[in-house]
This record gives C-alpha cells, structure tokens and sequence, in this order.
C-alpha cells in the first residue's frame, strides 16, 4: 500500500494537464531557393495545358519535411498541410509583381495529438497522406492505420480528431502502406454536389483497379480508378467543373522518379464504376521533380486556375521538399 507522499505523486501523474497547443507550435526558417526552369536547362514554359509559373526548393531543420499534401486557406498566400511523420504544417507564399512564388515564409509545425494533447509517437498511427479543408473542418486520411479524420481547423492549435469517417472500401482491401493518399471535396454545384471523396494510393482491386470511394451524399459508394503503367496515386483536388485532377507518381532503379497528373471525368467518379481521364503532364528526372505527393488548385486574384505541387523528401538527404506552381490553361 502507497504511503502519502507517494500516492500524491502517483494521483498527480494521471492529472498533468495537457501540454498548451500553442507551446506544441515549432517555428522555422526556411532556405528556400527559386526554380524559373521546370525542365531542367529549357527556357520553354508551356506544357500540354500547363503553363509553368515559378517554383521553389525547401530546407529546414528538425522535424521539417516529409509534405504529403497542401490545401490553400487563402488564394496562393496561407495554406495549412500534413507530413506523413504525424505533423501540421502552416505558412505563407511571398509573390513577386508577376504572381510568382518566390519564397515561404511565416512557417511553423505542431504534431498531430491525441485525446489528452499529448503528440502521437510512431509512423503507425500519423501516416497523414490526405487533407481536405472546408470551413472550419480539416479532414485527414492516413494509411498503414487506414482511417480517415475530422478536426477542428484551428490554425496553431490543432486539437485531437473529432470524429471518425466511414471510408467505406472493405478493410481488408486495404494494403498496409497502399491506403487513402487523396481526400478530395467535390464543389457544391458539380455532379456529386460537394461530396467528399477518398482515393488509395495502391489498394487494387482482382482487376488491377485502384479503390476508391464517394464518401457521402447521393452517389456515397465504392468505385475505382484505372491504373496504368507503375504510376501510384499520390493526391488529387477538384476542378470547379467536377473533374478530378489526380496526382500519380512511379519510382524505379533504373529510371529514377517520374511524376504524372491525370484529369479524371466527373461522370464516370459513381458507384461500381471504373474512373479514368487522359494524362494532361508527364515528366521524369529531366524536369524538376521529386517524390511528388501534394497537390492543390485554386484561383489566382487575376482569374488564371493555379495547380500547386509539393514533394515528400522522405527526410532523405537524397531527396528535396519542393513547391511548384502552373496555370491550367483555358479554364
């Protein structure tokens, strides 16, 4: 039996408040370094329907790295993120006169936290890979432990999950590092009426097909996603017509990584149907490209449609954090 004293310090061990959000918020500064040239030593610009407009390169220390997805709060300026390392990422975009993107600033971190805010440890249970934003709900997909995630957005204080969404896909379908990459909101006027959907990196169905599902209103159901060639799924985002632009990736000894965004029908994204688009950019390590896992479009102050991209240096010295950024001609 525990005398006093020791029972005091037990009893005050299981009542430690949590940890201040803000206190969770680590700072950074960036050593960012532009690129005017999307393939490599070639002043040309235009790329099927993609215009390049500038880009950047990212280094940082500690925990900085490892972007698996990007979601503007703020038209090209605040965006909120995740790391597949269980983190929060948020901060700013500098512009030069002609809307370039030419620096990142105002950049900070917190880890994702548990019900009592204590920052979850281990890959297991933060394989963040997905975001969507919509009002003041962040919705995360995570893989390895398949769930996907509502949080209240509180820019700096990120709380712990809110609620837990049905992905719907069987559980067993799901592979251990293959899960939902993509969480995608479909706008309110399009076919499926600002449903959320949810897209799995590589869980294949006896076809060959890649899982996917609508996650809510009048179409909610599983369908699936053609797969070509070795390109895996790495995130998507909405057109505000309906179609889908989905961001592919394919590594290999041989030839290195290759990078791939594919426009994909917003009639054919329904239940029990097989969705697919042509590939409007393809490029490999002729172009400035990494692990690209991070995909966003939005709409510039002066009209254009904006694509951004950023990469996953998987903390490798190997690797590189990238920002990049196209105007999506004609739309």
């Amino acid at each position: 039996m525990l005398e006093g004293a020791a029972l005091a310090l037990l009893l005050a061990a299981f009542t430690l408040p949590a940890p201040a959000q803000s206190s969770l918020v680590e700072h950074y500064e960036l050593d960012t370094r532009r690129i005017t040239q999307f393939h490599i030593g070639r002043d040309e610009t235009r790329f099927g329907p993609f215009e390049f407009v500038g880009g950047m390169s990212l280094a940082g220390r500690g925990h900085f790295g490892a972007l698996s997805a990007i979601r503007f709060l703020d038209a090209g300026t605040d965006f909120v993120g995740v790391a597949d390392t269980g983190f929060w990422f948020f901060g700013e975009i500098e512009r030069d006169e002609q809307l370039r993107p030419v620096g990142m600033t105002n950049f900070r971190m917190m880890p994702m936290v548990d019900a009592e805010g204590q920052p979850i440890e281990g890959k297991w249970e933060s394989d963040a890979e997905g975001l969507d934003i919509s009002g003041d709900t962040a919705t995360v997909s995570y893989e390895r432990d398949h769930k996907i995630l509502e949080f209240a957005l509180r820019v700096d204080a990120m709380g712990p999950a809110d609620a837990t969404v049905d992905f719907l896909v069987p559980r067993a379908e799901l592979r251990q590092n293959r899960g939902f990459e993509t969480i995608a909101r479909a706008p309110a006027g399009s076919p499926l009426s600002g449903a959320r959907i949810a897209v799995t990196e590589r869980s294949i169905d006896a076809q060959g097909n890649i899982y996917a599902a609508v996650l809510e209103g009048p179409h909610k159901g599983v369908f699936t996603v053609a797969r070509s060639g070795e390109f895996d799924i790495t995130d998507g985002a909405f057109l505000p017509d309906g179609d889908l632009l989905l961001l592919e990736r394919s590594f290999s000894m041989a030839s290195g990584v290759a990078m791939r965004i594919r426009r994909i029908q917003a009639d054919s994204i329904r239940p029990g149907q097989l969705a697919d688009g042509p590939v409007l950019l393809e490029a490999d390590m002729s172009y400035q490209i990494d692990n690209m896992e991070g995909l966003d479009v939005w709409r510039r102050k002066d009209g254009a449609l904006i694509v951004s991209l950023v990469s996953d240096d998987n903390h490798s010295i190997l690797q590189r954090n990238l920002y990049l950024e196209f105007v999506l001609v004609g739309e």
